[in-house]
């Protein structure tokens, strides 16, 4: 059996973390570091490759510990260069990633949970319904071992999951991609996507910098509801009140995600609430297009509905874009891909 079914993940742990490790194994407290150098910057998959540490302390590691790291399980590529990754997880699991190529930038979308609890209508990740968390190393093995790890620019929580439903993980992953010791990233190339659970995004916006992206999708608060029962418990307008508590400079962006579906949440009504409800924050709107999942009610918005909301936002001082479509051909962004193959697993 594969040491990484079995053995616990070094990889992922922050210097905290290791630092505890280091003294419950009886090894010096500089351990940590060097072990933190190893596994992120130099990127090593053993701890025999550790040499800066004595053959005793490699071995003690060993006894209870491996690096850690999944492969890649399947990658589906589209026409336009997005790739899409099935990951496997430590619980027998499969989760999902989207490789989003883009002329300087290169983007990974990652996930956070297996299913989801949230229960969105349009997601097609809601269906598999909540399995679990991810650890933080199972979230930062999908930005490592992708082919395109190198290339990466920036990173955006907004796969599969919740991020805020997991939120000791992600801000875990978070620092150790920003952190000296371990990725050495700014904050600027991360965001995290939420639909809104207040007192996580508190807590993310207290202990990050990361930018803030919120899933928005009706400003109407009946209408959100009837799409996105979160509204129940966390209404956008308490979400948006919140949000208006806390600074967000030139450094930290917030931004709002909308998909538009026809007849449904377009109209120039619609317009009229999203400009009210975000009166007095500093703040941009993204118009996604719908890609459409199995058996779903909705459909998505024609260009012409797209321009004439992107237009009349702008008017009243909103800065809107129309996020360009990519990966629509392989279902890049529903969790369709790991639904099929837990599916085949279950036969």
């Amino acid at each position: 059996m594969d040491s990484s079914a079995v053995k616990e993940w070094l990889f992922g742990k922050t210097l905290p973390e290791l630092e505890a490790v280091a003294a419950a194994l009886g090894m010096p407290r500089f351990a940590a570091g060097q072990i933190a150098g190893w596994i992120y910057a130099r990127r090593v998959t053993d701890i025999a490759a550790m040499t800066n540490l004595s053959l005793r302390n490699r071995e003690r590691l060993s006894e209870r510990y491996c690096v850690g790291l999944l492969p890649v399980a399947d990658v589906q590529q589209s026409s336009d260069g997005t790739k899409k990754y099935l990951f496997p997880t430590l619980q027998q699991r499969y989760i999902e990633s989207a490789y989003i190529p883009d002329k300087d930038r290169a983007t990974l979308c990652v996930s956070s949970q297996s299913g989801c609890r949230m229960g969105c209508r349009f997601c097609m990740t809601a269906r598999q319904g909540f399995a679990h968390n991810l650890t933080s190393g199972e979230i930062l093995n999908q930005i490592r071992t992708i082919p395109e790890s190198g290339k990466l620019t920036n990173v955006v929580y907004m796969g599969m999951g919740e991020p805020l439903d997991n939120l000791e993980s992600v801000l875990n992953s978070i620092e150790i991609l920003t952190a000296p010791w371990g990725y050495g990233w700014s904050p600027s190339r991360i965001t995290l996507s939420t639909i809104g659970v207040i007192p996580a995004m508190r807590e993310f916006l207290n202990r990050s910098a990361a930018h803030l992206a919120v899933s928005l999708h009706d400003p109407i608060p009946s209408e959100r509801l009837a799409m996105m029962p979160v509204e129940g418990k966390y209404p956008i307008g308490q979400v948006v009140a919140e949000l208006k508590r806390h600074d967000f400079s030139h450094q930290r962006r917030v931004s709002f995600e909308y998909i538009v579906f026809a007849g449904i949440n377009d109209s120039p009504a619609h317009v009229t609430a999203l400009v009210r409800l975000l009166s007095g924050l500093k703040c941009r709107i993204n118009l996604i297009r719908f890609h459409a999942i199995p058996d779903a009610p909705m459909q998505g918005a024609d260009e012409a509905t797209m321009i004439r909301m992107r237009d009349a936002l702008a008017r009243k001082g909103i800065i809107t874009t129309i996020r360009a479509s990519r990966g629509e051909d392989i279902q890049a962004a529903c969790g369709l891909l790991s639904t099929r193959e837990q599916e085949k697993q279950a036969e």
